[in-house]
C-alpha cells in the first residue's frame, strides 16, 4: 500500500534500528513530498500464521520502500525489510514487485546503491541478477559518531519490457 505520513512512526521505528545512518523523518517526508514512489508492507488482515493459526495484525508494519522514477530507470532508494522478518524471503518478494512494477510502467532498468559492508544485501541482489555498473566514492556515512565514509556499490538490472 502506498505509504502514508501516518505510516512515519512505524517506517522510523524499522529504520532506526535497521541502518548505520539512518534516513530521518524529513528525508522520508521529502520523498513523500517529492512525489517518490513509496510503500509500506503489512499483512492482509485475513492473513493467518500457518505455524500457530493466529491472524496477523494488518497494523505490524512489515517492510518498506522508497523509489525515484526517471524517464528511463527506477532509482531504488531505501529498502527495509524489519529485522524480526528478515531471512524469510520478503526481501526478494519485495524486490520482485519493484521489478513488476517497473515493467508495467514501462521502465526498462532498475539502479541501486548497496553498502559493500551490507553482505546481505548484496547477496541478494547478485542471487536476483543485478550487476555492478560503478561505485560511489565515500558515498555513505560510515557511522554517525565518525567523519568516515563508505563507498557505494552502483548496481542495476534491465527489465524486460512487453512490446
Amino acid at each position: 500500500m502506498p505509504m502514508q505520513v501516518a505510516d512515519l512512526d512505524d517506517v522510523l521505528a524499522i529504520e532506526g534500528v535497521s541502518h548505520i545512518h539512518p534516513w530521518t523523518r524529513g528525508n522520508f517526508s521529502d520523498s513523500l513530498a517529492a512525489g517518490h514512489w513509496a510503500y509500506c508492507i503489512r499483512p492482509q488482515a485475513d492473513q493467518a500464521n500457518i505455524e500457530t493459526g493466529t491472524f496477523l495484525d494488518p497494523q505490524v508494519l512489515w517492510a518498506y520502500c522508497i523509489l525515484f522514477p526517471a524517464v528511463d530507470e527506477l532509482h531504488l532508494l531505501n529498502i527495509t525489510v524489519s529485522p524480526k522478518l528478515r531471512m524469510l524471503g520478503l526481501g526478494s518478494r519485495m524486490m520482485a514487485a519493484i521489478e513488476g512494477v517497473a515493467a508495467q510502467q514501462k521502465i526498462p532498468r532498475i539502479i541501486l546503491e548497496v553498502r559493500p559492508s551490507n553482505e546481505s544485501a548484496l547477496a541478494l541482489y547478485q542471487k536476483l541478477k543485478y550487476e555492478q555498473i560503478g561505485v560511489r566514492k565515500n558515498y555513505y556515512p560510515a557511522s554517525t559518531e565518525s567523519r568516515d565514509r563508505e563507498d557505494a556499490i552502483v548496481m542495476a538490472k534491465s527489465i524486460k519490457l512487453e512490446l
